[in-house]
């Protein structure tokens, strides 16, 4: 019998809503995910997921409006933290439905129900119901959420900040985050200063192939800012927080792709490579190289 593989997968909130419309859900797309997952999971009956995901146009643009992410004390800040739990559990529920309809047995753990953070970090979460859930074949779902904070009073935890805590404590092997872009890129929509023979295969040539702590320092200055609300801090944040990760553990391996191709999210739960990886040194892909020349 083989090993079992721990997987996190994040369906980001710019694939499964349109973050341009206020409460506006792509329910195709996450019917579509849901069908993936499940035909993965049937193809790799040692293929053990967490999923996350985002809150896309149903938690951030509510959260922009109140600034829940700083933190405050009065009555129409909890009025707003209340808002934007509601958005988020709204969302929450449309993934869940999705994943059960197509067999997977799932269950939410909303960091708003068991997570206190000091200053953004999570301080403490009991996650043996997380464990126990990985342990008898189910799915745990969790999600960017609000939290109480012990500093701020309350404030906003992405998804990726659930992952880096749960990564440290359930050594995952992978973390794969679908999204809307096909992977990192040097500077959406374009850099200033390369020149591209063919605008057609301009996003091609802009994908970072690979990032490691060795080269991020040089790639970050050229790391795109989100197109719409992102109260999380967008790519850079995350790719950062996943830098983070890597160094803790080296043999984790993170790939951000887009999950708007059909198959592609189901190829990356088949162990497919697609767009970004995000990878210690010693297990990145060799001979990376920039647009303008190598890392």
């Amino acid at each position: 019998m083989h090993d079992s593989r721990l997987v996190f997968l994040k369906l980001g909130g710019s694939l499964i809503t349109d973050k341009t419309k206020s409460m506006t859900p792509h329910l195709e797309v996450i019917r579509r995910l849901a069908d993936e997952i499940a035909s993965a999971g049937h193809q790799n009956p040692n293929l053990r997921l967490l999923i996350g995901h985002g809150s896309g146009s149903f938690g951030h643009a509510v959260a922009n409006q109140y600034q829940t992410q700083s933190g405050g004390t009065d009555p129409t800040y909890w009025q707003g933290f209340a808002e934007v739990w509601s958005a988020a559990r709204a969302l929450n529920q449309m993934v869940i439905n999705a994943l059960t309809q197509t067999g997977v047995a799932v269950m939410a753990f909303p960091p708003s129900a068991g997570v206190i953070t000091h200053h953004h970090s999570i301080k403490s979460w009991d996650i043996g119901p997380i464990q126990r859930a990985l342990s008898h074949g189910l799915t745990p779902i969790v999600q960017g959420d609000v939290t109480f904070d012990e500093k701020l009073g309350g404030t906003i935890l992405s998804t990726e900040a659930v992952f880096q805590y749960l990564a440290r404590l359930l050594k995952p092997q992978e973390i794969l985050i679908a999204g809307l872009e096909e992977g990192v890129y040097w500077d959406y929509p374009i850099h200033p200063d390369l020149d591209y023979p063919d605008p057609d295969k301009q996003k091609q040539v802009d994908i970072i192939p690979c990032i490691t702590p060795n080269n991020f320092n040089k790639i970050r200055p050229g790391l795109a800012s989100s197109q719409a609300v992102d109260v999380t801090g967008g790519m850079l944040a995350k790719v950062e927080l996943m830098i983070n990760l890597i160094k803790e553990n080296p043999d984790l391996k993170v790939h951000i792709f887009s999950g708007v191709q059909p198959k592609n999210l189901q190829k990356a739960l088949n162990g497919e490579s697609l767009g970004t990886l995000i990878a210690n040194s010693d297990n990145a892909v060799q001979g990376t190289q920039s647009p303008g020349g190598s890392l």
